[in-house]
């Protein structure tokens, strides 16, 4: 299941290299495409009324 993730992740990124140089910023860069690949699995599974309520961002 792991290779599904950087497949994933790689096919979101164009199928390109890194945009930025230096490790520290791509470092950052990958920090960045995994969050988002993260999040937009927690909306798939849980909803995004539920997932805004659990980082507790849903209005009264």
């Amino acid at each position: 299941t792991v290779e599904h993730v950087f497949g994933t992740l790689k096919y979101w990124m164009g199928y390109t290299h890194f945009l930025t140089r230096t490790l520290g910023r791509v470092s950052t860069e990958m920090s960045l495409q995994v969050l988002a690949y993260n999040l937009k699995r927690v909306m798939n599974i849980l909803g995004v009324e539920r997932m805004a309520k659990a980082m507790g961002m849903a209005g009264s």
